[in-house]
């Protein structure tokens, strides 16, 4: 479980390594931009049920931390599907990856 900090808060968001990846390949290429934006998810399960969203400006510090200190493989389609919800009026959304199901023949 990865670990998202923002602001000047001790209190770290816990995401999944997996989905930090490929969150943090979307997040840094709107703030590359200048592009401030708002991130929502859903809390995790031994948390209380529930959802949070945060408002992220280029100016606020974030810091990701990855508990595997080996990088995932990075899901082409995952990262559109994260970068398309980060385009809309709701800001980027924590979405689950979709996998596609293998067919047999």
């Amino acid at each position: 479980m990865g670990s998202l900090y923002y602001g000047d808060s001790a209190e770290p968001i816990s995401i999944d390594d997996r989905a930090l990846a490929h969150l943090k390949i979307v997040v840094a290429t709107k703030l590359r931009r200048n592009e401030s934006f708002t991130l929502s998810w859903r809390h995790p399960d031994p948390d209380a049920e529930g959802r949070s969203t945060i408002w992220l400006h280029p100016s606020i510090p974030l810091r990701f931390v990855f508990d595997s200190t080996d990088a995932p493989e990075i899901s082409r389609q995952w990262v559109e599907d994260l970068a398309n919800s980060a385009n809309s009026t709701g800001g980027v959304t924590l979405i689950d990856e979709h996998v596609e199901a293998a067919t047999t023949v």
